[in-house]
């Protein structure tokens, strides 16, 4: 059984068999819970075992979606949901990019896991984003560098749906125990910053698509 934010979810994901493990797992759920911004453990499919109720908050407004719901899989909500880019901003160039760098990390990694091999079918089924996956990565990696591709630590956009918080930025944080790490987790948290994004020109609009993933291009 798997859990998401202490309640069991609809569609189960595997977790350890051990009670030590799972009984670690409904512990951790609780601690999760308490931490007021959005916070996620993810397996190596980025396929979601726990989140907390700040991370739910967060995508509370997007569309349902058969494969790509951020509860699920956050990897395919930033790569294939249509509405990524209400929530996540400047979608293309500070999400989608660095995730399809872990991806394609991860492919070297394991490139033989059945739930990794599906994420690339559907990348090679989208033309522009294959491309993107294909050729404009790798130059985007040599010239962004090592700091651009860390998610621990870097500074991204968001839209948050509470007016508290709006147009404003996160910081993303890689906490994850020793304990969820030899599960296989990992533990992403984004800290809200309170003061609200502004550029020279004034705020950007959120680009909303039909495809999200038709936003990305050949770098």
């Amino acid at each position: 059984m798997a859990y998401q934010a202490g309640r069991q979810r609809s569609q189960p994901r595997p977790v350890p068999d051990s009670p030590e493990a799972q009984a670690y797992l409904r512990d951790y759920a609780m601690l999760l819970e308490a931490v007021p911004f959005p916070s996620v453990v993810f397996d190596h499919r980025w396929d979601v075992v726990l989140s907390n109720a700040a991370f739910e908050t967060l995508f509370d407004g997007v569309g349902t979606h058969p494969t790509a719901m951020p509860g699920d899989n956050f990897l395919r909500f930033v790569l294939f949901h249509p509405d990524a880019g209400s929530v996540l901003g400047e979608h293309e160039s500070r999400w989608c990019l660095p995730m399809l760098a872990h991806f394609a990390a991860a492919v070297e990694r394991n490139g033989q896991d059945r739930g990794l091999q599906a994420i690339r079918r559907d990348i090679a089924q989208d033309p522009i984003m294959d491309a993107a996956y294909r050729h404009g990565l790798p130059l985007w990696i040599e010239a962004v560098g090592p700091s651009g591709v860390e998610h621990d630590g870097a500074v991204r956009p968001l839209l948050h749906p509470d007016p508290r918080w709006g147009r404003t930025d996160c910081r993303i944080v890689d906490e994850t125990p020793k304990s969820l790490k030899d599960m296989g987790y990992s533990r992403m948290t984004l800290v809200l910053r309170e003061a609200a994004r502004t550029t020279p020109g004034g705020p950007h609009r959120a680009r909303r698509t039909r495809n999200g993933a038709a936003e990305l291009r050949a770098v």
